[in-house]
């Protein structure tokens, strides 16, 4: 597990409180940072899933090390209820969600998901689906800046659009090296020090693996197997998948804005929320960390609890 730096673990651990005999879920196993440190924490059961196999493959020194107590599973987070049904597990006692792509993927050439070493143009966490490749080089040019503007939030997404379609007219683009080079070519550098092509290579990885309905999906399935007293905690890097898992949380807490009262909503009264929100506010990770890591700076946790039956009946 060398090379990978889980962001955040002080308060992860802090905030899913593991316990003897608990059982949990590392729905995004990446690196194995946090079951390390779950399993380490307590005698608990920990159930670990990943769509990459190369991270499953990854985790059996982490199995030889917990045998009986670590079970790894292929496939997304966004399917954790029926996974976790099929393997027989039907209540748990928290949930890990750490959103976005992993150390070990970002930092290997061959899977082309960074602008920072050539590498064939994939984006795939796992192994199946189109390729970051297929989009630059079959989309629409309209369907591409609107990728590029909504899910990389790029106020250039036209301009590079317009410069991927005349580019693929000359020859496929099928490298990391000459996508960056293409967004480079139309997006100058600011004063922030982000490499121009930084939004337009999120964007497409997004898109490819359809992390923000992975999220939405994951999010409402953890909270279904949580028993009263389990804990979801979401460590999230952009802000369209922070800002699912806040509004979320918030209307599973109950602080969701009230409806208008022209609404006949309103009338309605409210029932009594099932969940505690843990952290009213996102938390971040600490100065030392953001040293040491620099990958942590933009990360938000989030936290959320499920009351016991009685506490919710009142």
């Amino acid at each position: 597990m060398s090379g990978h730096a889980p962001v955040m673990l002080r308060e992860v651990l802090a905030a899913l409180a593991p316990h003897d005999g608990g059982s949990y879920c590392d729905a995004t196993f990446g690196g194995g940072g946090y079951a390390a440190a779950i399993l380490d924490r307590a005698a608990c059961t920990l159930w670990a899933i990943d769509r990459d196999p190369d991270a499953i493959a990854r985790g059996a020194a982490l199995l030889a090390r917990h045998p009986g107590r670590l079970h790894l599973i292929e496939g997304r987070f966004g399917e954790i209820l029926p996974l976790l049904r099929n393997a027989g597990v039907a209540r748990l006692d928290g949930v890990v969600l750490d959103l976005g792509v992993s150390s070990f993927q970002l930092d290997d050439p061959a899977r082309g998901f960074s602008f920072r070493a050539d590498g064939p143009l994939d984006m795939r966490m796992g192994r199946d689906g189109p390729t970051a490749a297929d989009l630059v080089n079959t989309l629409p040019e309209r369907a591409l800046a609107d990728t590029l503007f909504e899910l990389g939030e790029e106020r250039r997404s036209r301009a590079i659009a317009r410069a991927i379609v005349a580019a693929r007219a000359a020859a496929p683009i099928t490298t990391t090296a000459r996508l960056a080079a293409i967004v480079r070519s139309v997006v100058p550098p600011d004063r922030s020090g982000i490499d121009p092509a930084t939004r337009s290579f999120q964007a497409l990885r997004i898109r490819v693996n359809d992390e923000l309905g992975e999220v939405a999906r994951a999010l409402q399935q953890a909270a279904g197997l949580l028993s009263p007293g389990g804990r979801l905690v979401v460590v999230a890097f952009h802000s369209l998948e922070d800002r699912l898992v806040k509004h979320f949380m918030a209307e599973a807490a109950g602080r969701a804005p009230a409806p208008s009262r022209h609404d006949p909503a309103g009338l309605r009264a409210r029932t009594a929320p099932a969940w505690r929100l843990l952290t009213p506010r996102a938390l971040r990770p600490a100065d030392d960390e953001i040293a040491a890591n620099p990958r942590a700076r933009s990360a938000r946790l989030r936290a959320l609890e499920r009351l016991a039956e009685e506490a919710t009946d009142r």
